[in-house]
This record gives C-alpha cells, structure tokens and sequence, in this order.
C-alpha cells in the first residue's frame, strides 16, 4: 500500500521471506564522489498531503505513509533489496499448528517522548485499531486475531481489547489466530501492527496532528499543505539509524513541479518520476535517475453497487468487457515510456509465488473484438442506456494518470461504442476521500504497492469480504465467499508449493469477477538531486530516505 521503510517480518522459528530482487542502486552516476556528506543535514522528500491524522492503524494511503513509516518501527524491518529483519521483536516463535504466536521485544526500546515500548504498546495499539468502534483503516488486517468478530460491535467500547491477545511480561506477549495463518510473521511488519505510547489514547486526533513513534525519526511539526517536518529520534534502537539530520516532506499537488524542483536542486528524493519526464529522466544531467522493475500495480476499479457493473452476469460481462478493449501494451509504450509493464496477474513479477498460468487468464488480454461481443451479451440482459457515460477517475497531482485514463476511457470508448469520460480529481486527498466516502459513480483508479513481499497482500487486503465496507482496502466492497474461503484455506497451507496453488486460484476467481481490472506494473523510478548521497529505491518503490544523505555546501 505505502510503507516506506519496508517493514515485513521474520523470526528466528519463520522462515525468511525475501524478494528476488538485484542489488539495489541507482540508474545514474550520482553525485560526485569526491565530496562529503553532511550526516546532520535535512533532506527533503516529495510527499502529498495525508488523507488523515498520522495514525499508522488509519493510514493506508502514501500522502500519511510516507512520514509514518520513518515515525514508527514495527516488529520487524526490510532491508532496501527485501531481506526481513528484526526490529522491535527478538523472536516471533509459531506453534506447531501455527494458530499461535509467542513474541518476545528487545529490552531499551523508546518512543520520542522517552516512554518505553513493552508488550502492551502493541497489543493495545492492535486492539485499537481493530475495534469498528474506532473506524481505522487497517482494521481487516487485524481479523484473524481471536476477539476481531466481537470488536466489529459498534456498541462496543473504544478501549475493549481483542481475546486473542495476552500479555505474559513486559517484554512479551501471545497471540491467539482464529485459524492457522502462514503470512502472519510476514504481516505484522505493516503499519497497523506497529505500537501506540499510551499518550495516544488521551488524544487519538491531537495524536494525529503531533505523533509520538519509535522509529529511525521523531515529529518535529506539520505545516498542512505545505510539510511535514522530521527529525532523528535520539531513542531509536533498530537497524535503519539515519545518515542525516531529518527529512522535511514538501507537499506537492504536481509532480511535475516535485521534479522541476529535483532538477533545480530544491527538492532531493522523489518517486514516480511524472510523464513528462519518463522518456529523458534516465539521461537528464540534473538528476539522479533510478529505474528498474518494481512491485507496485494499477488497476481500473468498479463499484459493486454501481448499476449495471454489479457482481452478477451482466456487471461481470461488462467488466470482463472493459478488460479487453484496454491495450495495456501500448500504454506501456507510448504513454508510459517504457516505465511500466502490462499487467498479467494480480500480483507483480517481483513477488515470489508469483505466476501467469491463471484460469481466466484471456480475460487480461487485448481482445477489442470479443470484448464487443461480451458488452453485446450484457446488452441481451439489462439494456445500458444510449446516453450512459463510463467515467474513468483519478487524482490529478500525478500527472502521468491524466495520460493513462484518457487512453483508457478512448479505448473503451472506440471498442465498445459507448460514451466515456476521464474525471480527474483535484488532489490525492481529496480523490482518496471521495473513495473512502463511496461517492465514486464510475470507474476509478486504483494503485497498490504492497505492504510484505506475499502473493497474499495483493489479494486478501483488496479483495476479501472481510476488508470491505471500510475495514480495508477493497474500495469496490466486492465480496466472493469462495474467494474468501481459498484465502483461509492457503493460511493453513502446509508449505509455499500449496500456498501459492492456492493463491492462483483465487485470482482465476478474480479474472472471472473482475472487481478490480489490472493494467500495468509501475517500474520503481525516482529522481533525485544531485547533492544527493547514496540514493536507491526500495523494493517498493519508495527512496531509502535514512540511507540518504547531502553533501557538504
């Protein structure tokens, strides 16, 4: 989804999950290597202004993520090329039958306001953010903890805790799975498992606006619409110690200006380089470049209330229609300047498990002419009016978007002979609203860049009944229960052969329904200044912002 340290799990008693990424670095030459890093020197970072307060259990979009991830330290970290590591956690120890884990924190750890972290700060964090009382945006990832079912009582207390949950000492606590949950150690890196000091629960919305964590940095202040200020936190104990004095994130609602800044050396990381710039960044002499193959994807969405496009025969028709009047390929090529690839699956090629052998497969495929033929079947059963416009929308401040869904809306509109429309949206916040809202009356973009290296975050957190109706991130409220049962079912899998047998058939499902329709594979690209030291990108698609540094003026 956002995450910008990378935070996924490992214990000693899991088994390490890792990307089988190349080495990390940039595309260009950088900056010259002659000349001295400054390790106190603040460094910028281009950022969007956040849907909401900075609360990592109800931050699920980048504009929150991006400053939330360096404010808090979760369980575990990820290294920039994808190898989990401990952060918090000592150990996270499964049982035999894997419905139950036993964490164990290291002694010393602090939040920014000197507070100790225990075991406590996590499991009240959890419980927080799992109860519906609350509203939290990263609640369905809290579902298989023992209690989640009573937490969704919206009579429920604030403070009411989930059963599953048990505190032995300080330093550990249990916790008790509905069912067995393989990804478990892999989920409890993201940002809905990270700790909360207890000065949260007197304010959670003044929390929101001056956050206390127990990352790499600590909350300095938040300009609204114009910067979120961050500083090194002298109490951070974990492995990403920063190489500079903080990062200040400027808001931006274009990302071309975020790059004319980067050329002109007021700005020093950003990600997703705008369309303007795809086909010269890589030798453009201002800049840094970094591009190479990363693990984010696109998506055009569809309401499942939305008439004529519901989960029934006809919405399925139509959608698998829209599927295959889109030439992913050419948008590829000659919108995106080779920065992206086409979308073959629900996952992308940098997961391992990942596969395009799929049921439905021919339903990702450019096929104008059966396309036809299918909104032609629609036809047959529910008669779309003649004066029925598709609409295609999306948050205008990234401006490569504007290019992609006016292809998008021309060629739906070509193939299938109906009147379309691209709609953007002012900013990211304000799209980011409208969807949580369900005010969408169309289709509408959808961007997810995963939160753990598993097949299973592109799926179970975007598509499962369970993260619907706002307790996740399936903004389209679809709901299959045989979709769901495979879900459960691959947590109980045995080992990653049946896991990942068992994840391709709930995208075979997701080919068929189509709730989300998959376009392309973003690239991880980014740009930085050339005063910039040691720029990368994560596996994510996110700068490195602790490992970078500014040279000495």
């Amino acid at each position: 989804m956002h995450n910008t340290k990378q935070k996924i799990t490992i214990t000693a008693a899991a088994c390490i999950v890792a990307l089988s990424l190349g080495a990390c670095g940039s595309a260009s030459e950088g900056s010259d290597s002659s000349a001295k890093s400054d390790s106190n020197a603040i460094i910028t970072a281009f950022d969007t202004e956040p849907q909401n307060g900075l609360i990592p259990g109800d931050t699920n979009e980048r504009g929150g993520g991006r400053p939330s991830s360096m404010l808090f330290s979760g369980l575990v970290g990820v290294t920039p090329d994808g190898k989990s590591v401990n952060e918090v956690a000592d150990s996270i120890t499964p049982s035999a039958d894997k419905t139950q884990y036993t964490v164990k924190l290291k002694p010393g750890w602090k939040f920014s306001d000197g507070s100790p972290v225990k075991a406590s700060s996590f499991t009240k964090a959890w419980s927080y953010t799992a109860n519906a009382v609350n509203a939290q945006k990263g609640s369905s990832f809290l579902s298989l903890i023992k209690g989640y079912d009573e937490l969704q009582d919206t009579n429920i207390k604030s403070d009411a805790q989930l059963s599953g949950l048990k505190v032995i000492d300080d330093l550990t606590f249990t916790v008790d799975l509905t069912q067995p949950d393989s990804v478990f150690p892999i989920k409890v890196g993201y940002d809905a498992f990270f700790p909360l000091p207890e000065s949260f629960y007197k304010d959670p919305k003044g929390f929101g606006e001056h956050p206390v964590g127990n990352g790499p940095y600590k909350f300095q202040s938040w300009e609204h619409n114009k910067s979120i200020q961050l500083v090194k936190n002298p109490y951070y104990k974990g492995q990403f110690k920063p190489r500079n004095g903080g990062i200040t994130f400027k808001i931006y609602t274009s990302t071309d200006a975020a790059y004319a800044d980067i050329q002109a050396g007021n700005l020093d990381l950003m990600e997703n380089v705008p369309a303007s710039a795809s086909k010269t960044f890589t030798s453009d002499t201002n800049v840094q470049s970094f591009n190479k193959a990363g693990s984010s994807i696109a998506a055009v969405a569809l309401p499942s209330n939305l008439e004529h496009f519901k989960e029934d025969q006809e919405g399925i028709l139509r959608r698998q229609a829209i599927s295959m009047s889109i030439d992913r390929e050419s948008i590829c090529k000659k919108v995106l300047n080779g920065t992206a690839s086409p979308a073959a699956s629900y996952s992308a090629p940098t997961i391992p498990g990942y596969t395009t052998d799929l049921e439905n497969s021919g339903n990702i495929k450019y096929n104008p002419k059966k396309a036809k033929e299918l909104w032609d079947q629609a036809n047959k059963i529910s008669k779309i009016p003649a004066d029925y416009k598709l609409t295609f929308s999306y948050n205008a401040d990234e401006t490569s978007y504007k290019s992609v869904y006016k292809a998008v809306a021309n060629m739906v509109k070509s193939n299938l002979g109906i009147d379309t429309e691209d709609v953007p949206v002012a900013t990211f916040q304000e799209y980011r609203q409208n969807v949580t809202a369900r005010k969408m009356t169309g289709a509408f973009h959808a961007g997810w860049t995963p939160d753990y290296p598993s097949v299973e975050n592109y799926l179970h957190p975007i598509y499962a009944s369970d993260s619907a109706d706002g307790k996740g991130a399936n903004d389209t409220d679809y709901k299959n229960p045989e979709f769901d049962d495979l879900i459960k079912q691959s947590a109980k899998a045995a080992d990653s052969k049946e896991e990942n047998a068992l994840y391709a058939k709930a995208q075979g499902i997701l080919l068929r329904d189509m709730p989300g329709i998959p376009l392309y594979y973003l690239n991880r690209t980014g740009a930085a200044s050339k005063q910039v030291k040691d720029f990368t990108m994560s596996w994510q698609n996110y700068p490195v912002y602790w490992m970078a540094s500014v040279t000495s003026k």
